[in-house]
């Protein structure tokens, strides 16, 4: 007869099947708890992002009033260099006049 009958064999072919068992188990309990790490952070960090996404919509936003605002100002003060502009602004407001000319005044104008 050979080395092992059929009795140890069977024995030995249960104890290397229950410890395959026990290895695949542990195994796929591994695996379980990083996919579940891995599903906890994606999603933790798409919430992130979509806030991060809202403030960057917000402060986009911002940046163009500002640019709007800025480039209305710059067109202002390069109207203030010409005379011409100058001159209209105070008849308008001061009511300054140069010599000789006469002011016309409508019923409108005065209100």
């Amino acid at each position: 007869m050979n080395r092992f009958s059929a009795e140890e064999k069977n024995k030995e072919l249960k104890s290397s099947a229950a410890g395959a068992k026990r290895r695949k188990f542990i195994w796929l309990l591994v695996v379980a708890v990083f996919f579940g790490w891995a599903g906890y952070i994606f999603f933790a960090q798409s919430a992130l992002i979509a806030v991060k996404k809202d403030e960057l919509a917000k402060k986009q936003e911002s940046n163009e009033n500002v640019t709007k605002s800025l480039t209305q100002l710059k067109y202002e003060v390069s109207r203030l260099n010409d005379e011409e502009y100058i001159g209209q602004l105070a008849r308008k407001w001061y009511n300054i006049y140069p010599e000789g000319e006469l002011p016309i005044r409508t019923e409108q104008s005065e209100e």
